[in-house]
């Protein structure tokens, strides 16, 4: 029997779907995954079915993985939200912050698990890491964090930069704390910190043809899907307005960026499918504490830094974990 979308109440305690179905022997159960498109982070998606299959979750034999995707059009999701509750999934996967908020509205009931959230706490997705509370709970990037230290190693790679451009997008829940945690960390590196707000792919050339007018000597562009499916696009743009970049996912220097700093994905992934197993088998996403990442990954793009006549610190070259030569 699918399980349907009711609160049940025993004893004054809500009881999650997962806690009763559970025990049910023989089972497909299904995982609703709400994502923008496979071939933007496949990497990703590898990790969390690798992390599945080692916990005994095996798709066509005892889960099933139901895909929305979006395809860079993110007013679709409330949408391909609301068709995954519809479908009667057993817990939803939304990865960021931006597919979390959509989750969230579409449901107070079904299972939510995020996987590497920028900022959980400050989006108000929870109501504490250690107690998240409602439905929601998952693996966070803490990126308000993460971002400041990524804005020291910028700092660090080009010591006379004074002046860093901010490329957000008002629309993704954690880009507001993330923004506000970039302002105090540059007023204690002695920075100006510029905001850009991007909404569209459409502007993007606008955007960084202002920055030079602003006086602006580097990029910082904050992780959501938006700015991830269009990394070459804006490393190029970068690159041709003479602007060395900070980004948040090791691809992103791969594909031309100047410096990437943050957690190592797969580590995330394999932990969302924890999640989805504890859950699964009859645990409350409210008493599952957020987790924080361990492992965090510095890249640096040489080439890039020869093509805007930079010359790295070897003290820095020598912390990072991948140099691009």
């Amino acid at each position: 029997m699918r399980r349907r979308e009711v609160i049940k109440l025993l004893a004054g305690t809500a009881i999650w779907p997962g806690t009763v179905s559970a025990q049910q022997q023989g089972r497909v159960y299904r995982v609703g995954f709400l994502w923008d498109s496979p071939t933007v982070t496949p990497d990703d998606l590898v990790a969390f079915r690798e992390g599945l299959r080692g916990l005994g979750w095996i798709e066509g034999q005892n889960v099933e993985i139901v895909f929305r995707w979006a395809e860079g059009r993110f007013e679709r999701l409330p949408g391909l939200a609301n068709e995954l509750v519809q479908l009667n999934v057993d817990v939803m996967v939304a990865p960021t912050s931006i597919y979390a908020e959509a989750a969230k509205k579409a449901t107070a009931i079904i299972p939510i698990v995020f996987v590497g959230h920028a900022d959980p706490l400050g989006s108000g997705h929870v109501a504490s890491l250690a107690s998240p509370g409602g439905n929601l709970t998952g693996t966070s990037l803490m990126m308000t964090d993460t971002n400041a230290k990524g804005l020291q190693l910028l700092k660090e790679a080009i010591p006379d930069l004074a002046h860093v451009a901010i490329i957000y997008d008002p629309a993704t829940p954690s880009h507001v704390p993330g923004l506000a945690g970039l302002q105090g960390a540059g007023r204690e590196l002695g920075l100006r910190i510029e905001p850009v707000a991007v909404t569209e792919a459409a502007e993007f050339g606008k955007a960084f043809s202002g920055l030079r007018s602003v006086g602006a000597e580097a990029v910082v562009i904050l992780a959501t899907p938006l700015f991830n499916s269009a990394s070459k696009r804006l490393a190029d743009l970068a690159l041709e307005h003479k602007l060395p970049t900070l980004f948040a996912r090791r691809e992103q220097a791969e594909k031309g960026g100047l410096i990437s700093y943050g957690p190592e994905r797969g580590e995330l992934n394999r932990r969302a499918a924890s999640y989805v197993d504890k859950i699964l088998k009859g645990a409350r996403p409210q008493d599952l504490p957020v987790q924080q990442p361990t492992k965090f990954e510095l890249v640096i793009n040489l080439r890039t830094a020869h093509a805007l006549g930079l010359a790295i610190p070897p003290t820095l070259l020598a912390r990072a974990d991948e140099v691009i030569e």
